[in-house]
C-alpha cells in the first residue's frame, strides 16, 4: 500500500528562530509548514517536524523543500532572486515575491526606490572607490549593499584612514550621512495577499554594538505627528513595493524631529517579538495570515506597555537549567529560548514583560534577561 506524501500549505526557507516562532501560530491556525533548514539541529528544525536539509543558494534544495507547498515564505532575505523567479515560474507563490524582496536584499536598490517614492532617507550615494567617500564627506557610514545585518557590513568612517576595511570587503558599497538621531524606531505592518494591511504600534529599539537589545512598545513619548508619519511611511513602502507578509521599517528619529528610513526587513523582525505576548495577534501569526491570504488579526496591545529584551550569549552556558531560576524569580515574564548553543553576543532567546507601569515592566524584563545572560552575576 502506498501513501501520498503530506501536503503542506507554506514552505519556510531558513531554519532560524523566526521560522521556529511561526510554528505555534501555524498549529493554532491549522497551517501545515515545511522547512528548508541548514542542518537537523538548527533552531526551527527542532520545532518543525517536516523539514529538508539544504542550502538556500542551491536551486535543487529549494525545489525539494517547496515541492508540495503552494506558498513560500522566508526566515531571511538571502535567497538568490533568480532562484525565486524560477520557483514562481514553476507555480509557487513566493511571498514576498522576488521583485519586492530585492529591496531588502540590496541596499542600493532600496535607496534608489525609496528616493523615487519620496520616502525620507539619509543623504546617500553609491561609491566605487575611496575618493567617492572623501567627496561625499566625513564622518559617514559605509555599508555593503548586500549581506550585512546586526552591525555587520557597516562601518563608521571619520577619515580616509578608515576606508581600507570597507573597500577590502566584497561587493558594491554605498555611503550614507552619519545621522544625528535621538533614538531608533521601528514601524511594522502586515500586508495580505488580498491587499489588506494592518499596522502595529511604533516601537523604540535600543542597540548594543549594532545588535537589537531592547524594544519598548509603544515608543515612549513619541510625538503623535511623528508616529503618524512613521506608520504612513511603512504603509507606503508596503503598498508601493507590493510586500506580502510582515514588513519592518527601521527608522531614525532625528534630533531635528524628522523620521528617516534606515533599513527594511520583509519578514517577522526582532523589533516585533514583543507582539507574541503583548498584542492580540503576533507578528508571526499575521505573517502567516498575510502570506495565506487570510483576514489579518488585530494588532491592539494587550497591556499599555510591553518590553522585549534579547538574551545575548553570556556567562550562562546551560540555558535550560538557568530557565528555572529566571522563571522563579520573574514568574510573570515570558521566556522564549531558541534552542541555540550559547556563543558570546549571539541571540539565543528573548524575554517579554507587559504591564501598566513602564518602569516596572522594564525592571522585570531586564532582570529576567540578566539572569539568563549573566546568571549569578546578574
Amino acid at each position: 500500500m502506498t501513501h501520498e506524501p503530506p501536503q503542506h500549505d507554506v514552505a519556510v526557507i531558513g531554519g532560524g528562530q523566526l521560522a521556529r516562532m511561526m510554528q505555534p501560530p501555524a498549529i493554532g491556525l491549522g497551517i501545515r509548514l515545511t522547512l528548508l533548514a541548514e542542518g537537523p539541529d538548527v533552531s526551527a528544525a527542532q520545532a518543525i517536524a517536516d523539514h529538508h536539509i539544504g542550502t538556500h543558494t542551491d536551486l535543487d534544495d529549494l525545489r525539494r523543500a517547496v515541492q508540495d507547498a503552494p506558498v513560500v515564505t522566508f526566515d531571511h532575505e538571502h535567497v538568490p532572486p533568480e532562484h525565486l523567479r524560477t520557483l514562481v515560474q514553476e507555480g509557487h507563490d513566493c511571498r514576498p515575491g522576488p521583485d519586492a524582496l530585492i529591496h531588502a536584499q540590496d541596499k542600493l536598490v532600496m535607496r534608489r526606490r525609496l528616493t523615487d517614492l519620496g520616502v525620507p532617507c539619509p543623504r546617500w550615494a553609491p561609491v566605487a572607490e575611496p575618493a567617492d567617500v572623501e567627496a561625499f564627506g566625513f564622518p559617514a557610514i559605509v555599508k555593503t549593499a548586500r549581506g550585512g545585518y546586526d552591525g555587520k557590513g557597516v562601518w563608521k568612517v571619520e577619515s580616509a584612514a578608515d576606508l581600507d576595511e570597507p573597500f577590502g570587503a566584497e561587493g558594491a558599497l554605498l555611503v550614507e550621512e552619519l545621522v544625528p538621531f535621538r533614538r531608533e524606531l521601528s514601524a511594522q505592518v502586515a500586508r495580505s495577499a488580498t491587499g489588506e494591511i494592518v499596522d502595529y504600534p511604533v516601537v523604540e529599539s535600543r542597540q548594543v554594538d549594532g545588535v537589537c537589545f531592547e524594544v519598548i512598545a509603544p515608543a515612549p513619548n513619541l510625538d503623535p505627528v511623528l508616529e503618524a508619519r512613521a506608520r504612513s511611511i511603512a504603509r507606503t513602502i508596503a503598498e508601493a513595493l507590493d510586500v506580502v507578509g510582515m514588513l519592518a521599517v527601521e527608522l531614525f528619529e532625528t534630533n531635528d524631529d524628522r523620521i528617516l528610513v534606515n533599513e527594511l526587513a520583509m519578514r517577522p523582525h526582532n523589533t516585533g517579538h514583543w507582539s507574541i505576548d503583548g498584542a492580540v495577534t503576533s507578528q508571526f501569526e499575521n505573517h502567516l495570515r498575510a502570506v495565506m491570504g487570510l483576514p489579518l488579526g488585530s494588532t491592539t496591545p494587550r497591556q499599555p506597555w510591553s518590553v522585549m529584551v534579547n538574551i545575548l550569549g553570556g556567562a550562562v552556558e546551560d540555558l535550560a537549567a538557568q530557565r528555572e531560576v529566571a522563571l522563579a524569580a520573574q514568574p510573570d515574564v515570558k521566556v522564549h529560548l531558541y534552542g541555540k548553543a550559547v556563543k558570546p553576543g549571539r541571540k539565543v532567546g528573548h524575554v517579554t514583560a507587559v504591564g501598566d507601569e513602564l518602569e516596572d515592566v522594564l525592571r522585570r524584563a531586564r532582570r529576567s534577561a540578566a539572569l539568563l545572560t549573566d546568571g549569578d552575576r546578574a
